[in-house]
């Protein structure tokens, strides 16, 4: 059973703009902070935004005022918004689940920024 899917990934230009979707399982998304990740060759995974069960929201200062992470309690599921995309966006966006004991990770879905 695959824990996290997501979506919304894809090819924009410069300006432009993508929402990624996260949907969790039931149990994980009621017990977890939701995050999104995102890596590019030869960098380590960071964090982009994070959102807690109490919609206590973090981003990365890169994203600030361009970026929105928002959860849907009745849906199970976490949404980035990205506005005014640039090209140093460009990564693979990975969708993280932080339980006490526990994470799970997305497979994660590529946001290419490309004029």
């Amino acid at each position: 059973q695959v824990q996290l899917v997501e979506s919304g990934g894809g090819l924009v230009q410069p300006g432009g703009s993508l929402r990624l979707s996260c949907a969790a399982s039931r149990n994980i998304f009621r017990a977890a902070a939701m995050g999104w990740y995102r890596q590019t060759p030869g960098k380590e995974r960071e964090l982009v935004a994070r959102i807690t069960k109490r919609d206590i929201t973090n981003y990365a200062d890169s994203v600030k005022g361009r970026f929105t992470i928002s959860r849907d309690n009745a849906n199970n599921t976490v949404y980035l918004q990205m506005n005014s995309l640039n090209t140093e966006d460009t990564a693979v966006y990975y969708c993280k689940a932080e339980l006490p004991f526990r994470t799970y990770w997305g497979q994660g879905t590529q946001v290419t920024v490309s004029s």
